[in-house]
């Protein structure tokens, strides 16, 4: 699917999807549970329905209920396995979920017999020699199906013991340190784990604060570089409702700051055990006019001319070195939100310690800096960071910039998801005859399903377009 953009003005409130991060956790937790447990505002996102599809493997069954729509209801309904959790029943298909596979993996490791894992062509291209080093540490006999390959498929033969440490890197990922967490809650002792290097800590809280929510006890030590897991616990059934996703919320987040627009964001997830709400104060650094309530759970933002100011104006100006540097190491999803907006920024912007980037479901600092170059950005790519030299389109005093010189193009997302919302967010930001065409934009699924339509609601242009 092609999707063209035209400039928008946005006004109106809007709801984005459940959390990715915190439906996966609950879904498998569920799946464990003895009992049964019902899910509030998932996100049926194909990341989120492919680990449902994955649990009656290991002994879970599932009801995803129905909508009058025919789409997935408001509420899943989980029967947890308890104490009939078994080995995978089939080989693990995860699709395009890199959560699903460093997940699961390390739980299914925990019993004997042989898992097979794989997805489809992007997570094939995925790293998992971590996972399987992690693995054979605690005991098991980990590998991949090609000789020489760090990709998927992955063999996993269990089971795994915490009687060993396990001493990792946790630069490439913080999932698979999820997983190893959560493979803990079966092991009998305490599983130590040793962090040379931990990146993404803030979901490695959130993990934590899953365990201890279903009975777990668990240490992370101040630095992150120690983690403990006591097991076994067996988990009872649970209730829960899933905040809505900072991910996701950084979308309509930068199209409203880029346009004259008035926006309200509800359900807005303020417990702190998401990295990515850090965004805001990134973006009120520049002078971005956001409202965050936390009581209503509201994020009110303004854009241009509808800012309180009546300019908008997004500028690095008033930080140190005239330099905004922004280490996204704890929330690198950000970066293609983070990215956009920096094209419409006055001054230089330095995202850093973003290596783990070059492995999601594309590599990021390449394409960002390949795709933006078509828009007539400038920026400069490095093996950790990436930098923007941006322009806003408007002067200090409101006036129009000549130096701001973005246009539209058409652009490849490589059905990464956060790359084809940016740069469709982007798009309702260019002049009156500037648009941009986003090829493969149907991948937006994978983390805010319906994102045109639900962003239409609110004013902005996105159209379908279609092969003459």
């Amino acid at each position: 699917m092609k999707i063209s953009t035209e400039k928008s003005e946005l006004s109106g409130e809007i709801s984005v999807p459940g959390s990715k991060s915190h439906t996966i956790r609950a879904l498998l937790l569920a799946a464990m549970s003895d009992g049964v447990c019902k899910i509030s505002n998932p996100l049926p996102s194909e990341d989120c329905l492919s680990t449902y599809a994955a649990l009656p493997l290991i002994g879970a069954s599932t009801n995803l209920g129905e909508s009058s729509d025919g789409s997935p209801s408001k509420t899943w309904t989980v029967y947890g396995a308890g104490e009939k959790l078994h080995l995978p029943s089939d080989v693990v298909n995860v699709g395009n979920s890199g959560s699903l596979l460093y997940f699961l993996s390390p739980i299914a490791a925990t019993f004997s017999g042989w898992s097979i894992f794989t997805g489809d062509e992007s997570i094939r291209k995925r790293p998992v020699h971590h996972v399987v080093d992690a693995l054979n540490q605690l005991g098991a006999k980990a590998c991949t199906s090609v000789p020489g390959s760090s990709t998927c498929p992955l063999l996993i033969q269990g089971p795994i013991s915490a009687k060993n440490k396990i001493t990792t890197g946790g630069t490439v990922s913080s999932q698979y340190i999820s997983g190893l967490m959560m493979a803990a809650l079966r092991l009998s002792g305490t599983l130590q784990i040793e962090l040379t290097d931990p990146k993404e800590t803030p979901y490695l809280t959130m993990t934590q604060k899953w365990l201890e929510s279903v009975g777990a006890k668990v240490q992370i030590s101040p630095d992150f570089k120690h983690i403990e897991v006591q097991g076994p616990v067996k988990i009872k059934a649970f209730d829960t409702t899933i905040p809505s996703d900072w991910e996701a919320v950084a979308f309509p987040l930068v199209a409203a700051l880029i346009t004259n627009s008035d926006i309200t964001i509800k359900d807005i997830d303020g417990s702190g055990t998401q990295g990515d709400e850090a965004i805001v104060q990134v973006l009120k650094s520049l002078g971005a006019d956001i409202e965050w309530n936390k009581e209503a759970k509201t994020l009110r933002v303004r854009g241009l001319k509808k800012s309180s100011d009546g300019i908008g104006r997004l500028s690095t100006e008033n930080l140190p070195g005239k330099e905004l540097h922004v280490n996204l190491s704890g929330y690198p999803d950000a970066i293609c939100a983070v990215a956009a907006i920096a094209c419409f920024t006055e001054g230089k912007v330095f995202i850093e310690d973003i290596s783990v980037c070059r492995r999601k479901e594309t590599d990021r600092i390449k394409v960002l800096h390949e795709e933006l170059a078509k828009l007539g950005a400038v920026t400069e790519e490095g093996k950790d960071y990436f930098v923007i030299h941006g322009h806003s389109p408007i002067k200090a005093d409101g006036s129009a910039n000549p130096e701001f010189s973005l246009h539209g193009a058409n652009v490849e997302s490589y059905k990464d998801h956060r790359v084809a919302m940016a740069m469709a967010c982007m798009g309702l930001a260019l002049g009156q005859k500037e648009k941009i065409i986003v090829n493969d934009a149907e991948c937006c699924a994978v983390s805010f399903p319906d994102f045109f339509k639900v962003m239409g609601g609110i004013g902005a242009k996105f159209y379908e377009e279609h092969a003459e």
